[in-house]
């Protein structure tokens, strides 16, 4: 009978003791996939940082009590392929949570994966925190319950975007210039969609798709912008797909205003400098001269610490977001973490957050910037020492840019 309840006590403690029952403490990791590697390497390196950082702070601060994050980077060379591989060595060493941004068609093949992977391996389970991958398929369609995207998807974004514009008389000729996959053309037949229902009077005049990270030379189709008679220009291009456009647009000095999802990501802001002054916008989730929370400890601590510029805001909600599901499900455990982010609501830079739990599309305010000479009141922050950062020019509340919803998710029993 001792022996009986000497095994009974260990086996218990044991349970106890075991990181899916333990309400606030273990390590949580997360596999970082994006590229580190080719012509997106400057973007991922920044990214990856930026989680980093996002993390270092929650430690520090103890966001989710005595649970640590720890980041685990793995180079994708930004293909679906060799994201699927890494995967699969993120499941060997034992990881229960990828974060990835860096391409919808990586994004989407990850989404699918881990759908699969779940569904015949009960019990080791992952969560994937989709923080840029913004093809609004993933949120509908392709939906599915394991993928929680802390961006706002291209549709949000153009809704903000093109109600703006609408009020700007003069843009008349527009030219899309996206990436030849699966986000670039979202961009571009959600720009005119939108652009036709609220200025049918606006023109595209010309329409570009290029392959994703392989253009080193954009003049050819700065030339064919140019010829085209255009005023304005849409692009959803990121990283040095942006950055050597908007350079190849200054060196020709092409006339013309850039309406852009990321030009606030590496590279760009040099590639501006002076020239891009009142002529270059972003829409996204964040400015930093216009945050709800004083970003300036994050910023500065930041730079100090990568001389570098924090702009990836969602690697703090995704932490964020992670913490208070762990404290609310009183678990580490991957399904039970899943099942109370959805229509969770935190606090992050740009103000509250919900996790839509219909969609597990994040909803959240949504801007409009210009870029502009800093002068310490509008613009505080500049980026890569430019001496240039973002004006805020709108400002949507969430409900503004939300978008309805396909999705018909397939929800697991919950632990």
């Amino acid at each position: 009978m001792k022996v009986r309840s000497s095994l009974a006590a260990f086996a218990l403690a044991a349970a106890a003791a075991s990181p899916a029952a333990l309400a606030q403490s273990g390590t949580v990791r997360i596999a970082w996939m994006d590229p580190l590697s080719g012509m997106m390497a400057p973007l991922g390196q920044n990214q990856l940082r930026s989680w980093q950082y996002a993390a270092e702070l929650a430690n520090k601060e103890k966001w989710a009590g005595d649970v640590k994050f720890e980041i685990v980077s793995f180079d994708n060379k930004l293909s679906p392929q060799e994201s699927l591989t890494l995967l699969r060595a993120a499941i060997d060493q034992g990881i229960d949570y990828i974060a990835q941004g860096n391409g919808s068609g990586v994004a989407i093949a990850l989404a699918d994966a881990i759908e699969k992977h779940n569904t015949r391996n009960p019990g080791q389970e992952l969560v994937y925190l989709n923080y840029a991958a913004v093809d609004p398929s993933l949120t509908n369609e392709k939906c599915s319950f394991w993928h929680f995207r802390l961006d706002i998807n291209a549709d949000m974004k153009m809704e903000a975007l093109t109600t703006y514009m609408a009020k700007q008389e003069n843009i008349k000729k527009v030219y899309l210039i996206n990436q030849d996959y699966a986000f670039g053309h979202s961009v571009e037949k959600a720009a005119e969609d939108y652009l036709k229902k609220k200025r049918p009077d606006i023109e595209i005049v010309g329409k570009d798709r290029h392959p994703l990270a392989q253009v080193r030379d954009f003049a050819p189709y700065v030339a064919k912008i140019k010829a085209a008679g255009a005023d304005t220009i849409i692009t959803g291009n990121w990283g040095a797909d942006l950055a050597l456009l908007v350079k190849a647009a200054k060196d020709a000095g092409l006339d013309a205003n850039f309406y852009t999802y990321y030009a606030g990501t590496t590279g760009v802001p040099t590639a501006m400098g002076s020239a891009g002054e009142d002529k270059v916008r972003y829409v996204g989730f964040w400015n930093p001269n216009d945050s709800a929370i004083d970003p300036t400890a994050i910023i500065e601590g930041f730079k100090k610490q990568f001389n570098d510029d924090y702009y990836t805001m969602s690697t703090y909600t995704g932490i964020k977001l992670l913490s208070e599901a762990i404290k609310k499900a009183k678990s580490i455990d991957p399904v039970k973490v899943a099942f109370a982010m959805e229509g969770l609501k935190v606090e992050s830079l740009n103000g509250e957050v919900e996790m839509r739990a219909t969609d597990h599309q994040a909803q959240q305010t949504v801007y409009v910037a210009s870029w502009q000479k800093v002068d310490g009141k509008d613009v505080k922050f500049d980026q890569e020492n430019t001496g240039y950062g973002w004006r805020t020019v709108a400002k949507l509340p969430a409900y503004v840019a939300a978008q309805p919803t396909s999705c018909q998710m397939k929800r697991p029993k919950a632990n």
